[in-house]
């Protein structure tokens, strides 16, 4: 089978890795993103996929725009037997959806209907759900709203962050694409029409949904603090010394019991151990952050380098 790739995220590495080593797929062409200026030094920087495509010798074509007749024509000449898109970043045409024999295929991380949109990974784990998983689904013109061919399911364990569980989704979509083709060319692949009464969206995430409200229940706190690593990492602002509010990253955190009927987001305890914040229920103990601007450090480091009181209130 001829097979079309467009991605750019780095969790359809594995995926695009084991369909150009498959030797019953025919790996042909790559669609990616533009090179984008990155880092402090805002060099461009070619999508990771880009380097995978160059290395087995693959054709790569990176449009800044999907919907133009060009880009019709370059796919059409190498007449793919099916696309299969991985967080590509551009909403496909009804006109390339329809090229392949087999039409398009999304790998998408959430149990659809469930998290349609673009954080799938984020508001599972921000929702405290114990499972996720991956969905093969026909592609149509509506927002992950196709058809679903296959799906697999994968436990969220209490300590997976949203990088955490992408890699163990990328490391388990290989074998789940697949086994969605196998499927398909011996034409035993079912269509299941979802549910949209069921749906639900997990839209582009924004540096402000990352703000850490402390007037939530610690355990729902403790969980968006997981959901937004490594990016854009909670926050919140905490007063220091005289120099005003810090804003500071929060990443190892647990829930801990707090006397009641504490102001939520009060400091209660200041200490090498970690730095207790008390929540709408419970309260937060903060392991490690990062100030901005500065590098990752030990609860234990910031507390030895700033001056902090047991009674401020972050914020």
């Amino acid at each position: 089978m001829k097979v079309f790739f467009f991605g750019t995220g780095e969790i359809g590495i594995p995926s695009f890795h084991a369909l150009a080593e498959a030797t019953n797929h025919q790996l042909v062409g790559l669609i990616t993103q533009p090179d984008r200026p990155a880092g402090r030094s805002r060099e461009l920087r070619a999508p990771a996929i880009k380097t995978e495509a160059v290395h087995y010798h693959i054709p790569v074509f990176q449009p800044e725009k999907i919907k133009t007749s060009s880009v019709l024509a370059q796919i059409r000449n190498f007449q793919p037997d099916i696309g299969i898109v991985v967080a590509y970043g551009q909403i496909l045409p009804k006109e390339i959806l329809e090229l392949p024999r087999y039409g398009c295929l999304n790998l998408h991380v959430s149990l659809l209907p469930k998290y349609r949109g673009a954080s799938p990974i984020q508001a599972a784990i921000a929702n405290g759900d114990r499972e996720t998983g991956i969905s093969v689904m026909y592609m149509d013109e509506g927002l992950d709203t196709g058809d679903v061919l296959l799906q697999a399911h994968l436990t969220i364990s209490k300590e997976d962050t949203a990088a955490t569980l992408h890699d163990k989704l990328a490391s388990d979509a290989p074998e789940v694409l697949l086994k969605a083709l196998d499927e398909l060319t011996k034409n035993r692949a079912p269509r299941i029409p979802q549910d949209g009464a069921l749906a639900s969206y997990a839209p582009k995430i924004k540096r402000e949904d990352a703000k850490i409200e402390w007037n939530l229940p610690a355990e729902v706190i403790e969980h968006r603090i997981r959901a937004y690593q490594p990016w854009p990492g909670a926050y919140t602002d905490i007063p220091v010394g005289e120099d005003g509010y810090h804003t500071v990253k929060v990443f190892s955190a647990s829930v801990v019991s707090i006397p009641r009927a504490i102001e939520p987001g009060m400091v209660l305890e200041c200490v090498p151990e970690g730095i207790v914040i008390a929540a709408a229920t419970e309260g937060i103990l903060v392991r490690s952050l990062q100030p901005e601007g500065r590098r990752l450090m030990t609860t234990e480091e910031f507390v030895r380098g700033n001056t902090l009181r047991v009674g401020i209130q972050c914020r």
